[in-house]
């Protein structure tokens, strides 16, 4: 089965936990603090590797959790880091996040990675906030909790040259004989309903790759019929080879099948307009086709070539793969985000934007709730068993601006403050 969209959890590694411990060797008097840091959490890496060519082994596991780092121990020792989650992916892979719809990363050569989801740094030790004020403190952190999205995959499959046109035009018959695919090939409508790739190779010994894709109807940018199951595999072929069918056997005018396509790849996507395009008659074994023909060519106002073949009986097809083979050379690759012409790292970290500090609400029972993502990460960090803890959490919340925020928004002393699901009482 072509898998070709999917919708994944994934989850970095937490990071390990501080400790809190000391010396305690009978022969170093005040051996002072020796708890060590906790290991970083593992991230979630996506790596292209070119034998995958399909979306099949994420249906059956959405769910990517990364370990998380060692604990610190005594004696000042690190927690162990713990290895990166590494996912295989086809190339031509798109990863988006489900809530923003931003592109997290564009993958399409073999061993390109992406870090999807970053794991916590670990928890620092107590020895880490020893001072001179304070040389043996009972305080440390808790590892930092990984990142954590749902991330939709679509697959865009990475062919040089794409086949378009109505069902039953002869796009399956043409690959079948140009190449050693085998699609499956009938007589009736949308027989093609996953798109099949073939190598073709020419007589001078050039080659290339050729998708054959599924039948495009009318509407199909606004998901009719195959819609934009089918639009997002043509996104990246270099050549768009437009296969119509010049006998007009289903009563259907070529030239007006013709205008139909361009325009829903043109709502689809306004850049395809900027792909070569070569135009190809097929059937011209059928008795009208000649006719058909030579008023297509009078109609048709672009300057694209017209080569009329006979996928059935192999006529022109030996000009039509040479001609193909040159318009590949000669067109470079379109990349898919504009971004991409700026370097691949602005796609690969765009997700990675300053976040705010925190924000305040009030719910209709009078409660003040604190939101944001760096205090979120700061209280699930800190150690509220100990007061050290506690107190340092109640520091960095003043160094924030909190306290003075609340008192703008009308806190006053004993009003209850929510962060996440805990409740705390406000004191000026």
């Amino acid at each position: 089965m072509f898998i070709d969209q999917v919708k994944v959890y994934t989850k970095g590694g937490d990071g390990g936990n501080g400790m809190v411990a000391f010396r305690r060797e009978k022969y170093v008097p005040k051996g002072g603090p020796a708890g060590g840091d906790g290991g970083h959490g593992a991230d979630v890496i996506f790596e292209v590797d070119e034998g995958l060519r399909t979306l099949m082994d994420f249906r059956y596991q959405r769910h990517f959790k990364a370990p998380r780092g060692e604990h610190g121990m005594s004696k000042n020792q690190h927690g162990r880091n713990a290895e990166d989650m590494v996912v295989k992916v086809p190339p031509g892979t798109v990863v988006k996040d489900d809530d923003t719809g931003e592109t997290i990363a564009d993958l399409v050569q073999h061993g390109q990675r992406a870090v999807i989801t970053k794991g916590g740094r670990g928890g620092r030790g107590n020895s880490r906030f020893a001072t001179p004020a304070n040389p043996a403190p009972e305080l440390s952190e808790k590892g930092e909790p990984g990142q954590e999205r749902y991330i939709v995959m679509e697959l865009k499959l990475l062919a040089d040259v794409g086949l378009v046109g109505f069902p039953s035009v002869g796009k399956s018959t043409l690959l079948s004989v140009v190449s050693a695919a085998k699609p499956k090939i009938a007589s009736y409508h949308f027989t093609t309903i996953v798109p099949n790739l073939g190598m073709v190779e020419t007589g001078d010994g050039r080659s290339f790759v050729m998708a054959d894709l599924p039948g495009l109807i009318e509407g199909a940018h606004e998901g009719v019929g195959l819609g934009h199951q089918f639009l997002r595999h043509i996104e990246r072929t270099r050549v768009i080879v437009h296969v119509i069918d010049m006998s007009g056997m289903e009563g259907r005018d070529p030239y007006e099948d013709y205008l139909t396509i361009n325009e829903e790849l043109k709502q689809y996507n306004l850049r395809l307009t900027e792909r070569p395009q070569i135009i190809v008659g097929n059937k011209m074994d059928m008795p009208d086709s000649e006719e058909n023909l030579k008023v297509f060519k009078e109609k048709l106002q672009e300057d694209y070539p017209v080569f009329p073949i006979s996928a059935v009986t192999r006529q022109g097809l030996a000009e039509l793969l040479y001609a193909v083979a040159d318009k590949v050379e000669t067109t470079a690759e379109f990349p898919i985000h504009e971004e991409e012409e700026t370097g691949i790292h602005r796609v690969l970290y765009k997700h990675e934007e300053e976040e705010k500090e925190f924000e305040i609400t009030r719910d209709p029972d009078g409660t003040f709730v604190v939101g944001g993502a760096k205090i979120e990460r700061l209280f699930k960090m800190t150690d509220f068993s100990r007061e050290d803890s506690a107190r340092r959490f109640a520091r960095q919340l003043r160094s924030y601006g909190v306290d003075d925020a609340l008192r703008e928004r009308g806190a006053k002393n004993g009003d209850t403050i929510r962060l996440i699901k805990y409740e705390f009482e406000f004191v000026d």
